[in-house]
């Protein structure tokens, strides 16, 4: 599995220390950026790059995206075909997006979670499997049916 990363200047130093522990743990990494601190970034350029990752390894791969409220780079790769996106701030609501909705991109707000609230909802993200049931893929396929009608 590889882990794409991205992150603005206020998500940059949460971004910088994810990326290490996740190589740490034996995760390939791509890291969009931001690869300096930069207070003129744009979230939307660093969620475009996973976007368009995730996109194209929608099956394997996973995306973390940081910024301040973590709104802005969710709603940004929401609208790449194929990428599913969830706002994380909670262990167990990290667990039934994977479980139930099957996200392939967790986003975070540096400016509500500190690194080891981060750690353990990537944990999460990382290691729950998607589970199959009928009635969620059902409800998957609908989302397919819009993204194919755009």
């Amino acid at each position: 599995m590889v882990i794409y990363l991205g992150a603005d200047h206020r998500g940059f130093n949460l971004k910088e220390s994810i990326k290490s522990w996740l190589k740490n743990q034996g995760y390939e990494v791509v890291d969009f950026g931001a690869d300096a601190l930069n207070l003129e970034d744009d979230y939307t350029d660093f969620a475009i790059k996973v976007g368009e990752a995730i996109q194209k390894d929608y099956k394997n791969g996973r995306g973390i995206l940081i910024c301040g409220s973590g709104a802005g780079v969710c709603i940004t790769v929401n609208k790449f075909k194929r990428v599913k996106a969830g706002l994380g701030f909670n262990p167990d609501q990290v667990f039934e997006m994977r479980n139930d909705d099957n996200i392939n991109v967790l986003c975070l707000a540096s400016d509500f979670i500190d690194e080891e609230q981060a750690k353990n909802l990537i944990k999460v993200f990382l290691i729950t499997h998607f589970d199959n049931k009928e009635n969620h893929l059902r409800r998957l396929r609908k989302i397919e049916e819009i993204e194919d009608k755009k």
